[in-house]
């Protein structure tokens, strides 16, 4: 199942035939490297990720799809199927605030080396997906003033809203297609509250074919 969630809260929930139709959500992922900095993040600026509490069958480990990778090395441990959105997600995901400054916003998308982040309100509802490329304009900024004007706006001036997300229950499947229509990195994946509990993007997927787990997309 998919949702699309903005500023007022969650706009609309349906199948990915259904996602197809909502223009907004088609976004086209424009990412560029960037290079860490020093700039020091303050505490009370960078957002606590929520813990999942997703089930996770057999014992699978909740944080990252690597742990089931390791269980395919030993012989005897039974290949568990990943065929579901929470067993390959990033948890907790990396996530801002909508009133952080850009200039605070780069520095976390550089600490923790992710071209996007999701973005929550106070309460820790989802309402948009910041990309990196999205800070840094494609025209030249004409001044180093003009420059600090810019990364002292708040991540909302700027981040992808609506946005659309997915749950832990999805196929994975399902949302590779969702990757593959809006051009997206990745969606956040949300409870049925709208609370935040994990990304999933197109590393995750790749990485789990790439370590050659029972993966199952093609079934």
């Amino acid at each position: 199942m998919f949702s699309v969630y903005g500023v007022t809260g969650r706009v609309f929930t349906g199948t990915v035939e259904q996602l197809r139709h909502i223009d907004k959500v088609n976004a086209v992922a424009r990412l560029h490297p960037i290079e860490a900095n020093d700039l020091v993040l303050e505490p009370e600026l960078s957002v606590t990720p929520f813990e999942a509490e997703t089930p996770h069958p057999k014992g699978l480990l909740p944080a990252t799809a690597v742990a089931a990778y390791a269980q395919v090395s030993q012989p005897d441990t039974p290949r568990q199927p990943l065929d579901r959105v929470g067993l390959l997600m990033t948890q907790p995901a990396v996530t801002v605030r909508t009133d952080v400054p850009l200039a605070i916003a780069a520095a976390l998308l550089a600490r923790h080396r992710v071209g996007q982040m999701p973005v929550v309100d106070a309460q820790g509802q989802l309402v948009g997906l910041l990309l990196r490329a999205d800070i840094y304009p494609t025209l030249e900024i004409p001044s180093a003033t003009d420059w600090a004007d810019r990364m002292a706006l708040p991540v909302a001036s700027v981040m992808w809203t609506p946005v659309a997300s997915t749950t832990a229950d999805t196929d994975i499947r399902r949302v590779a297609q969702v990757l593959l229509d809006t051009h997206l990195p990745g969606l956040p994946v949300v409870d049925d509250n709208g609370t935040l509990t994990g990304f999933i993007g197109r590393t995750d997927i790749l990485r789990a074919v790439a370590n050659d787990p029972p993966l199952d997309v093609w079934g």
